[in-house]
This record gives C-alpha cells, structure tokens and sequence, in this order.
C-alpha cells in the first residue's frame, strides 16, 4: 500500500526538501488586480514583497482551482499510490481544506485523505515532511494522520506584524474591532487561538524591539510545561536582517533548542504584510531517525 503526501505552497518547503521527502505541492494563487500568480511558480518572494509596497490596492489570494485538484490526485493514482494524505493550511484562514474534502468525495481514483494542519507556513511544512518519512516506512493511513494529529497538537506559534491593516482588511482577524482603534505606533502580537484555531491579536506593545522581548518571555513560559524537545522557527517577511538577529538572539538564550529560519512567501504575507516576524514551535521529530 503506497501512500504519497499532498501540501499547499504555504508550506514554504525548499525544493531540496519537496525532492528529498518526495512531498507534492499545490500551489495557491496571489491576485494583483486583473493579474494572477501561481506562488512558488509565476512569482517569487522579492517580486512580491516588491509589488506588494507599490500597489495601491492590498492583494487577494485564492484557493486552486478543482479542477488542478482533481489532476494531482488522478496523477498519483496513475503513478501507483493507493492513498494521499493532503495537508493543508488552517481552514479559518482559506477555504482549501473543506475544498479538498468536497474533492476527496468526487474522486475514486485514489483515496483521498484531508488534513487541517491548523497552521502554515513551515509548521505545516514539517507536518507534510513527518506524514512522508511515515509514509515511506509503509504506515497505516489512518496512523499516519492520528500521528500528524498528536504533533499538531504540540504545536504553537507567535507572531509580530507591522500593522493590522492586511489582516484587517481581508478579515483573517477575528477580534479586530478590540484593536483598530489604537493602531499607530503599536506592535500587535497575535496567534492562533486555542479554541477557534482563528488568528486572534492578544496584546499589543509599543516598538518592535518590546515586541519580540514579549514573545520571547511567552515562550520560555510555556516552554518551561512541556517535558519534551522542542524545535524552533524563526520566520520572516520580507524582513531577513531582523529575522537572522532575533534568531541569534533566541540562540543564545536558548542553545540547546534546534531553531529553523525560514521565510513568509506571498500567500501568507498578503494578510501578514512587510517585516512581520513569527515564532512558531512544536515537538522535535529526528526526520532522519523514526
């Protein structure tokens, strides 16, 4: 029983990783006016970042079309793959999760099997790399996602934007309303909510600089409640100075914790904007040693 892994671009996986783990990737679409691109395919993170300053109209994204569903999911069919387990961003974020259970109930080529990461970008990356060194070791399909499951929920995630207004605008914040009014010459921290899984700010504080203290100090409280290793991310929007500093920073306050730098591509930075930054963890898995 050969089972292939499915994942959306918001994962941001390098194209060593997408060939090394053999990961398959779906592309979502950034809309500029009248244009649209493929991330990872028709625009890189610069042109985006570089667009996104100049245009006077905030983009939009959207979910891929049924019909690229359909042709993934036959063409792991043809390829000899009894099941697929398609892993993608949080639901209250996009629609490509409940798109991805309407199609598993269309197609009989293959089995389909969605997966709400409740999370993105390289969070959700290393779900996808975990469900594929599973899935290589021939584990049951229904074990692998109970897996996934229990990796889920060891992960957690903070992050700083510049400002609120993408996220605002495309309504990605539930509590909005709590923070407009004081937008201006604040950081607002925010993150997934436990309960909704939707993307909630909970504090806010003046300078980046505080910012980043502050989640500094939220995650060495919740690090000090769990009683296994923990791997960090350090994420950036458009903003790799800051984040290789403050992955340095958290380096030296914390040595013994693997921490991955990575980027916010186009999908996610549409809604998070320029010079966010995110710090995200979840247990340590030796993708090199099951």
């Amino acid at each position: 029983m050969r089972t292939a892994i499915v994942t959306d671009s918001s994962a941001y996986l390098s194209e060593e990783d997408i060939q090394k783990y053999n990961i398959h990737v779906i592309p979502l679409t950034i809309v500029f006016g009248d244009q649209s691109y493929q991330e990872g395919i028709d625009i890189t993170n610069a042109e985006f970042y570089d667009k996104l300053a100049n245009s006077k109209e905030l983009p939009t994204t959207s979910q891929p079309p049924i019909g690229m569903l359909i042709e993934e999911y036959n063409k792991l069919a043809a390829e000899g793959y009894d099941n697929v387990i398609s892993i993608h961003l949080a639901a209250t974020i996009s629609g490509l999760y409940n798109q991805v259970v309407n199609v598993s109930q269309m197609i009989d080529s293959i089995n389909v099997i969605p997966f709400d990461s409740q999370i993105t970008v390289g969070l959700m990356g290393d779900l996808a790399k975990y469900a594929s060194e599973l899935a290589k070791a021939e584990t049951d399909p229904q074990e692998i996602i109970s897996k996934l499951k229990e990796q889920r929920q060891t992960i957690d995630e903070l992050f700083v934007v510049d400002d609120l207004q993408n996220l605002v605008k495309g309504g990605r914040l539930s509590n909005a309303s709590a923070f407009i009014g004081g937008l201006l010459n604040i950081k607002p921290i925010l993150k997934f909510d436990d309960e909704t899984d939707k993307i909630v700010a909970f504090d806010k504080v003046r300078t980046m600089k505080r910012a980043l203290k502050r989640v500094e100090s939220l995650f060495e409280e919740k690090l000090a409640k769990v009683d296994y290793p923990v791997k960090l991310f350090v994420l950036n929007g458009n903003n790799p100075k800051s984040g290789s500093a403050w992955a340095e920073k958290i380096a030296e306050q914390f040595p013994d914790l693997k921490i991955e730098q990575g980027t916010i591509g186009p999908a996610i930075g549409t809604h998070l904007g320029q010079g966010a930054l995110i710090l995200g963890w979840q247990k340590e898995f030796d993708f090199d040693k099951k």
